[in-house]
């Protein structure tokens, strides 16, 4: 029987995001195999994801290695594709579909446009919103697109928390990729000494850095979890987020876990884009925006923060 190909490479956020798609489609498709098309850290976490059949690596090399691009489309050829859902929908799956996964019905972003729409003004749509219309345009029903159930991800980490606080903790996360720079609220460090001061160390203030996010976290006079000295795994990482008391983030992949699991917290937002655009804010889970993430300070986040800790 013919199979489904997904395809969202990442980041961890996107596909946090997309897993209500996934069991959308999981179970509109329940006769047929769905796969995964990803990267290569994330491809151990989603092959526990219970709405994904199996997960293929994209190393997503540059579009010159010939040699690879063959051995993708010969590999891609042997699950017996008949339907791609390209969840990415960038200019690199756009070549897919030319080059590399022919003759299968695909949906995509500008396959769900309506007449006269471009595709630049279907993007302005919040994410979530673009997804679920992408599905419906299917005829699938999208009941999960925007209620996202992470409990597969979640793990017993009691060990861990006694480790680092006595119960109740804040985790914070106030690292960003380097390549987004702008995304950075650059007082986290003063923000942990007034949460400590004010609080009198009731809540315990945790950090869960990534691989190159280590050593800065060591800075910022915070616990740092990790295991074994090294960066606690995804699972981990979720499970920590859905343990903590309230969550103080930058815009990347913890906030949008954070927000799927319904927890209390705030995200802090610069003018790269907007909480509507990336589906981030819901009734516990709240965004403090501004133009020039150097220009929110303390005294406002650490307000936001005691309204609605307390």
């Amino acid at each position: 029987m013919s199979n489904i190909l997904i395809i969202k490479h990442g980041s961890l956020g996107d596909l946090i995001q997309a897993n209500g798609a996934f069991k959308d489609i999981k179970i509109f498709y329940s006769n047929r195999k769905i796969f995964l098309l990803t990267v290569q850290p994330y491809s151990i976490f989603m092959s526990e994801c219970p709405y994904i059949d199996g997960v293929i690596i994209d190393k997503r090399l540059p579009r010159w290695n010939l040699f690879y691009l063959k051995n993708l489309k010969d590999n891609l050829a042997r699950f017996d594709i008949t339907k791609v859902f390209d969840l990415q929908n960038s200019n690199r799956t756009k070549f897919y579909k030319k080059f590399i996964i022919k003759n299968v019905e695909w949906s995509s972003s500008e396959t769900s446009l309506e007449p006269g729409q471009t595709k630049e003004e279907f993007n302005k749509e919040p994410v979530l919103d673009r997804m679920k219309i992408q599905l419906k345009k299917n005829g699938i029903e999208t009941k999960y697109v925007k209620n996202i159930d992470l409990n597969w991800a979640t793990k017993n980490i009691s060990k861990l928390i006694r480790q680092y606080a006595n119960n109740e903790y804040i985790l914070l996360f106030p690292f960003c990729s380097k390549k987004h720079e702008k995304k950075k609220w650059p007082y986290f460090k003063e923000l942990i000494f007034k949460l400590k001061t004010d609080y009198k160390n009731k809540y315990p203030i945790l950090l869960a850095p990534g691989p190159n996010e280590i050593d800065e976290a060591r800075q910022l006079n915070a616990k740092v979890v990790l295991e074994n000295n090294k960066p606690v795994d995804i699972k981990t990482l979720i499970s920590l987020i859905n343990n903590a008391k309230f969550i103080i983030a930058n815009d990347t992949g913890p906030a949008h876990i954070a927000s799927h699991l319904n927890k209390k917290g705030l995200v802090l937002f610069g003018s790269h884009t907007t909480a509507k655009k990336v589906s981030i804010e819901n009734l516990n889970f709240k965004a403090l925006s501004v133009k020039d993430l150097k220009d929110l300070n303390i005294e406002k986040v650490v307000s936001e923060i005691k309204s609605r800790l307390d």
